[in-house]
């Protein structure tokens, strides 16, 4: 694992080495007579770390640094939706501010503000007043709070409806859906205070049924897939389409080029067919030969944040009581890592840990996690106390 963290500690070898130093992972991966390469995070896919280990002869799975780019690109990837007609929002781009301003103060409010590159789940604000889309313009456009990713920005209508996250293997011609998921976006209870990556989520959402799954493999996913082919970026790998079920119909937010967290660790749970072949399946471009299949369980996580996240927050404090758990609850480690004390626990991000366990149904599940999550410690804590709360209409 590179880099790793205080729980692939306990499953792995960290390696000290950034998931974005190409160079160097495929000459440990040489070293070490790596079989197969997983990429989890965005940033190297967008660096292309797939091309790189191609190169070499060695798997990998993940799509290449073009094929990536309908994630790392939200131009490219309104523009490939518009070009092939993928249901999704309408919107316009804007690579100047002044040009950006103009457009917004000519709209009538809710809109989507979003930055164009990877901004770590955060680069998008649904503003439901005009002074609050210039807020968001001056931070993206103006401050650069998300870097280069703020070079171009997006304004798109605002979708109503119910959000989901959908998922499909594909090796670049077949293309098998996974399970659905749902995930909350917004720090707090209630869907309140700024985005992040996620703090929390489940599956299966209880509205979807074999029409809608039938409607999204069609509409969407397959058709992202070919659209991908006849543009020459064959797309291997994890696409994730994250979703807004309208009245319409289903629409497109925003694509993934990855499995995403926190929606992975609800979706692979509930995976009955062995992980490893399914990826080389991918890899090799037979998916159509194997057979994946899914369990019936629920399956429910719930993020532990550091205080002050999204914003700033404090690391380094120690995590207590992890393994006073029942046997049944996972725990993944996002933001951790191993302290100076043997089987010691830090915090070393904003997103700490996930807590997710199964059940015959979502409040099953979600009972489990919310029994187990108080056993857990470390200062200044939070999480959201309503996720998977099926009356929300979520």
């Amino acid at each position: 694992m590179a880099p790793g963290n205080a729980g692939t500690a306990q499953l792995a070898h960290n390696l000290d080495i950034s998931p974005t130093d190409s160079e160097s992972l495929a000459k440990t991966a040489k070293t070490r007579a790596i079989e197969l390469v997983i990429v989890g995070p965005e940033a190297p896919l967008a660096d292309g770390i797939v091309d790189h280990f191609q190169k070499t002869g060695m798997p990998i799975f993940g799509p290449t640094k073009q094929a990536a780019q309908i994630e790392s690109s939200k131009v490219f990837a309104k523009k490939l939706m518009h070009k092939y007609n993928i249901p999704c929002a309408r919107s316009v781009s804007f690579a100047k501010y002044n040009k950006a301003k103009e457009y917004i103060q000519q709209q009538t409010p809710p809109m989507v503000v979003k930055a164009d590159g990877l901004a770590a789940g955060k680069g998008v604000t649904v503003a439901d007043s005009i002074p609050q889309a210039l807020e968001a313009l001056d931070d993206i456009m103006k401050a650069k709070v998300f870097g280069a990713a703020g070079d171009r920005v997006i304004i798109e209508e605002h979708l109503s409806g119910r959000e989901m996250s959908s998922f499909a293997f594909t090796d670049g011609t077949t293309v098998v859906p996974m399970v659905a998921a749902c995930d909350y976006k917004p720090v707090f209870d209630n869907d309140q205070g700024p985005n992040t990556g996620g703090m929390g989520s489940y599956s299966p959402p209880h509205f979807y049924n074999q029409n809608l799954d039938k409607a999204v493999k069609q509409t969407i996913l397959t058709p992202t897939v070919k659209a991908m082919a006849q543009e020459k970026r064959r797309y291997q790998g994890v696409l994730y389409g994250g979703l807004m079920i309208t009245k319409e119909g289903p629409k497109v937010l925003e694509f993934n080029a990855r499995f995403g967290d926190p929606e992975a660790q609800v979706t692979l749970p509930r995976l009955k067919t062995d992980l490893v072949d399914v990826i080389l399946a991918v890899i090799n471009g037979n998916l159509d030969r194997i057979k994946v299949e899914w369990n019936e369980d629920a399956c429910v996580g719930v993020v532990m944040a550091s205080a002050g996240y999204p914003g700033s927050y404090k690391t380094g404090l120690p995590i207590t009581e992890l393994d006073n758990l029942d046997k049944d609850i996972m725990v993944f480690h996002a933001g951790t890592k191993v302290g100076s004390d043997p089987g010691q626990v830090l915090t070393s991000g904003g997103r700490v840990l996930t807590v997710v366990a199964t059940g015959k149904t979502i409040a099953e599940a979600r009972e489990k996690i919310y029994a187990n999550i108080p056993k857990i410690y470390f200062d200044g804590c939070h999480y959201r106390r309503d996720i998977a709360l099926v009356k929300r209409g979520k």
